[in-house]
């Protein structure tokens, strides 16, 4: 089983330590393309319109300061710098040993900026979306989507594909369709059913807590991973065709 996550929005800053280690993250044939896509970031958040080009307040101009200095920044492990509402509800800290073992084999972050990166890969605080387009990088989705197609295919067979990703994020990989789950949420209320947004960032990160935490062999097909899912949620299946991956849809009650 692998399960896919998307970056936080916000990161936490690594208070001391090395600097980054190219050749030590997850994927290194990647490598080429993280530094231009590095050296652009750098480009825009030095021009004095850097706020307004990567889409952000002025809250954040720390934030995009820091991606000027990235190279010399600490780094720290994947999880440690992601935060946010996904990954408190994940609460990698309160997990076992074993449990964060299975953690850092299980995971993988697609990236803006590394493209994708283990959990356990030391990295810098930086701010960049998946949405945004650099300059001679592009759209960033559509960048990375042949380099991952290349790199993560071998890593992806066999496994089931729990993906947890926001669509932003979604957009950089599409993975083998048969082997994929998508995971929606949604609230019901007096029958009525609506997509929720904020708070599955919530769900899919306890979603990932407990198939790491739940006793017994990770969830190897999508029915299995239904079972799962039902120990703790109402929840069904949507199976998926060809091109389309199945989905899990997990039912909030309010």
């Amino acid at each position: 089983m692998l399960i896919l996550l998307p970056p936080s929005e916000g990161k936490t800053p690594a208070p001391k330590g090395p600097v980054i280690e190219w050749e030590s993250l997850s994927f290194p044939e990647l490598n080429p393309y993280r530094a231009k896509v590095l050296e652009a970031l750098g480009t825009v958040s030095a021009h004095e319109d850097a706020l307004s080009l990567l889409g952000v307040g002025a809250s954040l101009r720390g934030d995009i300061e820091r991606n000027t200095r990235l190279h010399t920044e600490p780094a720290a492990p994947a999880h440690q710098v992601y935060s946010g509402v996904l990954y408190d509800a994940l609460g990698y800290n309160s997990m076992t040993p074993a449990q964060r073992r299975k953690a850092t084999e299980s995971i993988l972050v697609v990236s803006a900026l590394w493209g994708a990166i283990g959990f356990g890969d030391h990295v810098p605080a930086y701010r960049l979306s998946m949405g945004t387009a650099l300059p001679d990088v592009g759209r960033l989705a559509s960048y990375w989507k042949p380099q991952l197609n290349a790199a993560l295919a071998s890593r992806a067979e066999g496994e089931l594909l729990v993906d947890c990703r926001s669509s932003t994020y979604a957009a950089a990989w599409a993975p083998p369709a048969a082997q994929t789950v998508n995971v929606n949420v949604f609230n019901e209320a007096n029958g009525k059913r609506t997509v929720v947004s904020h708070f599955a960032k919530h769900t899919r990160g306890e979603l990932a807590r407990h198939l790491l935490t739940r006793r017994g062999k990770a969830p190897a097909t999508p029915d299995q991973l239904l079972k799962a899912a039902g120990e703790a949620w109402t929840a069904e299946l949507v199976e998926g065709t060809a091109r389309k991956p199945h989905a899990l849809n997990i039912i909030l009650s309010s």
